[in-house]
């Protein structure tokens, strides 16, 4: 049994239903069957059920129907201006859709039924309902809605609505989420305008089918029609939501402007006390992060979070630093790391072999890049979920053995996976130039091992064919940090090359599989579950922009399946900890570097408590100092 939040438990005294049974009772047969029906039904009359403002899987809820945010200010002033920076272009602002490039922050304005929060990672709470009703089965949820949410056309939300929502999401949506989802959903039922309910196939896994069914948006069911909007289609403008923002002004791929809404309906929930602070947030956009630093510094636009090293370690010397004008801050980040790394196409044959993928990985010197390039400023991943007890480490204990081991008596894994210690990195034995001989000497016997002999002209073929690898990339930041890499490799017999298009190109060949290598984050979160089909399952796999290496490995899709099967955390720690350590037994990731705190920069008119340990989310819950302002534009800190 897992553990529950303190909810009212009660049992559900269907009148209507009592009554058909009493009918159907006098009216039948006496018999066998007709007890053990009656028995059936009478159970589901009677079926206990747990009500609550929340939900969680492990443990208790860390706030109450009624509480404010521990990380927030509820006294925050409202007001002022939020502006940050986005790269490349847009031209829509549906994230539902593979068609067009969405807008930055294209989501603001939309809701959820339920909602967490910044600082409790398992749990979830009631937002556009009151309460939610769910059986221990898991069979199905209730949701008890909220009967004062307007959209912004001021119209009333109704189950109706959300159930139009969500049954658009499995019909128009993006086709990785609707093959993982489909087959989950039994029925969506409209008790009254603001009951609905969801009931769930004997397929779907419980652990995840109240927060997935409490994760539907608010989506109008009469601006859909009205309009004849799509969901599987870009769009101009956001959907028709219930949001605190909305979209208020638009240049197309240069600026975009969202406006708090003055009639929002959840200005007053506690929930909502010391959030959503700002008057406006505006997104300036730029060809690329040296051009936003231009920007930056001065000051057309107020916040960056700061993602180059060299700008961190070397730039901000710059007038309005110099002047108080400017704040440059690490923030304590608590949250698993970001999993970012270069990933292998596993479509293209020449990656099919790990060792190919294992020599190239060798030719990545990140010792020399963190000392030269980096300035010591990051880490390098190992895991997919860095920073948290779900991370493999060492050789598998007696537990990961024990889920392991079928697998191996299965065909599915090498038997050496049962002592080898979870694969890191490799470590280059000189941070002093960009090459490690020695990483080169052993790249070279693995792939003359798979068959690629290097030629008189240095390059290497494999049955007449030359090993080309070509790094797909879309910022010029990156330059200076593959360039070596390709160097690297060309020493190694390799015909590589960096190839860099714009964000459109890159976001449209990433999503249609045609490159070699390319970025991506694959850091997961700590109650791993059903999603984990869209990042590393093999029914995702040649369609979906998570599963960019197009990963199909049999043994993760069993893992997968453990994983979302687990009833207690130990349970799931233990199962992902095993998917940890096949999935980079695999090699199909190159890790590059991360770091443990959020490197940020605003002008000083900005205010937070505290930085929560989940996420910085500065839109969320900083606010606005009018008079600081005010101070720093009589100084000339703006454009």
């Amino acid at each position: 049994m897992q553990n529950r939040p303190k909810a009212q438990v009660k049992a559900i005294q269907q009148d209507r239903r009592d009554g058909q049974l009493k009918q159907w009772l006098l009216g039948s047969v006496v018999g066998v069957a007709a007890v053990w029906a009656a028995g059936e039904l009478l159970a589901e009359a009677h079926e206990v059920v747990i009500e609550s403002h929340g939900y969680t899987n492990f443990g208790e809820l860390k706030y109450g129907p009624d509480s404010v945010l521990d990380y927030v200010n509820p006294d925050a002033p409202q007001g002022g201006e939020f502006s940050q920076w986005a790269q490349g272009t847009f031209d829509s602002f549906n994230l539902y859709t593979r068609k067009g490039v969405p807008a930055a922050l294209s989501t603001i304005g939309y809701e959820s039924i339920m909602t967490s929060t910044a600082d409790d990672p398992y749990g979830s709470y009631c937002y556009l309902c009151t309460t939610l009703e769910y059986p221990e089965s898991r069979d199905w949820v209730i949701f008890n809605l909220r009967d004062d949410v307007k959209f912004w056309d001021g119209t009333a939300l109704t189950a109706e609505d959300l159930k139009f929502a969500f049954e658009l999401t499995l019909e128009q949506g993006i086709t990785e989420y609707r093959n993982v989802y489909s087959q989950f959903i039994d029925s969506v039922e409209v008790l009254d305008d603001y009951r609905i309910k969801f009931t769930f196939t004997e397929e779907a896994p419980r652990r995840d089918v109240v927060t997935w069914a409490g994760g539907t948006s608010a989506f109008s069911k009469a601006w859909f029609e009205e309009t004849g909007t799509r969901l599987d289609d870009s769009s101009d403008a956001p959907f028709m939501a219930t949001g605190p923002y909305r979209l208020d002004e638009v240049d197309i791929g240069r600026q975009i402007i969202y406006r708090k809404d003055p009639n929002w309906w959840g200005a007053d929930l506690p929930i909502n006390q010391g959030r959503n602070n700002f008057e406006t947030i505006r997104v300036e956009y730029f060809a690329d992060s040296g051009a936003a630093f231009e920007g930056f510094k001065s000051g057309v636009y107020s916040y960056r979070s700061e993602n180059s090293s060299i700008q961190w370690a070397t730039g901000y010397d710059f007038p309005a630093r110099e002047n108080g004008w400017v704040n440059v801050e690490e923030l304590p980040d608590g949250n698993i790391g970001t999993g970012q790394g270069f990933v292998f196409n596993l479509n293209q044959e020449k990656f099919q072999d790990p060792l190919v993928r294992q020599a190239l990985s060798m030719m990545v010197n990140f010792e020399w890049m963190n000392e030269s390039l980096f300035y010591g400023l990051y880490e390098r991943p190992e895991s997919f979920w860095d920073n948290s007890d779900l991370k493999a480490v060492g050789a598998p204990s007696d537990a990961e053995l024990a889920v392991l081991q079928p697998l191996v008596d299965d065909g599915l894994l090498d038997a050496s996976i049962l002592t080898e210690e979870a694969v890191i990195p490799p470590i280059s034995s000189t941070s002093e130039r960009p090459l490690d001989r020695g990483q080169l000497r052993a790249a070279s016997a693995l792939l003359d091992e798979a068959g690629w002999v290097a030629g008189d002209d240095g390059l290497r073929r494999k049955d007449g064919q030359v090993l080309s690898v070509t790094f797909l990339e879309r910022s010029p930041q990156f330059d200076r940090i593959i360039n070596p890499i390709v160097e690297n490799l060309t020493r190694l017999g390799v015909d590589a090359t960096l190839e860099r298009v714009d964000t459109a190109q890159w976001i449209e060949r990433r999503r249609a599989g045609t490159f070699d290598i390319v970025n991506a984050s694959l850091g997961q979160g700590f109650e791993p579950g059903q999603q984990l089909a869209q990042f590393f399952g093999s029914a995702a796999a040649e369609d979906s922009s998570r599963n960019p290496m197009r990963l199909k490995l049999p043994a993760a899709d069993r893992l997968i399946e453990q994983i979302v099967l687990a009833e207690t955390l130990e349970e799931l720690t233990i199962s992902t900890r095993a998917l940890d350590r096949i999935l980079r037994a695999e090699r199909f990731w190159i890790p590059q570097w991360q770091k443990g705190v959020h490197t940020v920069a605003y002008y000083d008119m900005y205010r937070f408590k505290e930085v929560p340990p989940l996420a910085l989310s500065p839109i969320d819950n900083w606010w606005f100092d009018a008079e600081a302002e005010e101070t720093l534009r009589a100084a000339g800190a703006f454009q």
